[in-house]
């Protein structure tokens, strides 16, 4: 069946952009028509451009683009002229970044409508008008004008993945599949918050440290590039049999040759970085990196917990809502991101269709905790529902318990390689200095 790509306006003149198929374009005008749309254009897009589309996709058009197709005779009465500081302020708002922050009170916002019984064209309609940043708006607007064409609001978030988290846009998606999306925002918001928590904690722990470290590693190339020479110099001149320590003339040689061939390891830094990315690219590299994820040190286990208790919890809102749990599985899958964790989900629902414990594959993955598995198949044997309520409660704890060992373990071991640094500056740089100061190359100097 053709595909047709068409403009047109709402009642209210909002202009809406669609991609649909239609067996005619002559069809095509008549259902736009009974949409209560005014049509501006309708065209048929080819095979071939219908892929590139899909990257370039917007739901609202650019108002120079509207203006080729309509007769702007009768709009020049209401074109104003906008000042330079309108431009200024125009060009500055275009330009603004969309933080964090404005995702978390969009979010927020929505919830907070949806829990009040509005519809999604109207929340939607209601948050935009209280958007301050520009472009942020502008996508909102484009997810609206989805909205009112019939779409679902994660197909248009797709589009935006710069903006809107995978986890975030799946959330959404889980919600409208489920048809429980005011639930969803609310997982939505705690995501939000708990990133953002966990995220300041992250850089009150490391970014002192790191300014540390970075501290210590020019000074400790300086010290060896200035203080070191200035400091065999006096030796030599004076004739003093004293010498500098071994690991100071080791480490001195060392960046003098890294100086001198500094494009050697420059090409190798850059090629191992560029062949690390491409591998991890690769179905297998990216498969063995997942892998990486939850079996690594410190993290490991929390990257598991939190992916399996975000699982759990939409598996849990769509069997609230009446789906079976091959269904639930499906649909909850979109959530998950990592492809080990996607595995053991394809081989529960594989096991569902055979007849099998849909359990099985996360007891024999290793990372769910026989707690866990232990809880499911008692849920089976009473009510998967109500037990799976109570497991995502003790997830909750679960998580908690282990983000306080995290934050424990972290600041320890970034002190261990501060202070395997602050180690060796003192013996490379501050020992020599020290030789110096004290005087007694001196004493071998003058034959006392």
């Amino acid at each position: 069946m053709p595909v047709y790509m068409y403009k047109a306006v709402t009642k209210s003149g909002v202009v809406v952009r669609n991609k649909v198929e239609s067996s005619s374009k002559e069809n095509l005008m008549q259902s736009i028509k009974n949409g209560d749309l005014v049509p501006i254009s309708i065209e048929e897009i080819s095979e071939r451009s219908q892929k590139a589309f899909k990257k370039r996709k917007r739901n609202v058009t650019d108002i120079r683009e509207i203006i080729k197709d309509v007769n702007t005779t009768q709009l020049g009465s209401n074109q104003k002229t906008l000042t330079t500081k309108e431009k200024i302020n125009l060009y500055f708002a275009k330009t603004e970044k969309i933080t964090q922050r404005d995702l978390v009170v969009f979010t927020q916002n929505f919830y907070l409508l949806k829990k009040a019984n509005f519809n999604n064209v109207h929340a939607l309609d209601t948050i935009i008008q209280s958007t301050d940043n520009f472009s942020f708006k502008e996508i909102l607007k484009d997810i609206l004008a989805g909205v009112e064409a019939g779409e679902n609001m994660y197909t248009t978030m797709e589009y935006y993945s710069d903006v809107f988290p995978y986890i975030y846009i799946n959330m959404i998606k889980v919600g409208e599949l489920s048809g429980a999306l005011t639930k969803s925002l609310e997982q939505a918001v705690n995501y939000l918050d708990q990133t953002e928590a966990l995220n300041r904690k992250l850089k009150s722990i490391l970014i002192p440290n790191i300014i540390q470290f970075v501290l210590l590693i020019v000074m400790l190339v300086v010290g060896t590039l200035y203080a070191i020479p200035a400091i065999q110099g006096v030796f030599d001149e004076l004739g003093t049999e004293e010498t500098l320590p071994a690991i100071t003339i080791w480490f001195s040689n060392f960046i003098n040759t890294i100086i001198k061939y500094w494009y050697i390891p420059t090409f190798l830094l850059m090629g191992g970085i560029v062949a690390i990315i491409f591998y991890v690219r690769t179905p297998k590299g990216k498969y063995n990196f997942d892998e990486f994820k939850y079996k690594m040190p410190i993290f490991g286990e929390l990257i598991f917990a939190i992916d399996f208790s975000r699982l759990m919890k939409a598996m849990l809102l769509n069997l609230r809502n009446g789906m079976r749990i091959q269904e639930s599985l499906e649909v909850s899958k979109n959530i998950i991101k990592n492809l080990i964790m996607l595995s053991i989900i394809e081989n529960a629902i594989n096991n569902l269709v055979t007849g099998s414990s849909w359990i099985e594959p996360f007891e024999k993955s290793g990372f769910a905790s026989p707690m866990i598995t232990e809880m499911l198949n008692i849920g089976m044997k009473t009510d998967l529902a109500e037990m799976m309520d109570k497991l995502v409660e003790y997830m909750e704890i679960d998580i908690d318990n282990i983000m306080t060992k995290v934050m424990k373990a972290l600041p320890q071991i970034v002190y261990a390689i501060v202070g395997v640094v602050l180690i060796f500056f003192v013996l490379v740089v501050l020992v020599p200095c020290v030789q110096v100061y004290m005087g007694n190359f001196l004493i071998s100097a003058y034959g006392v």
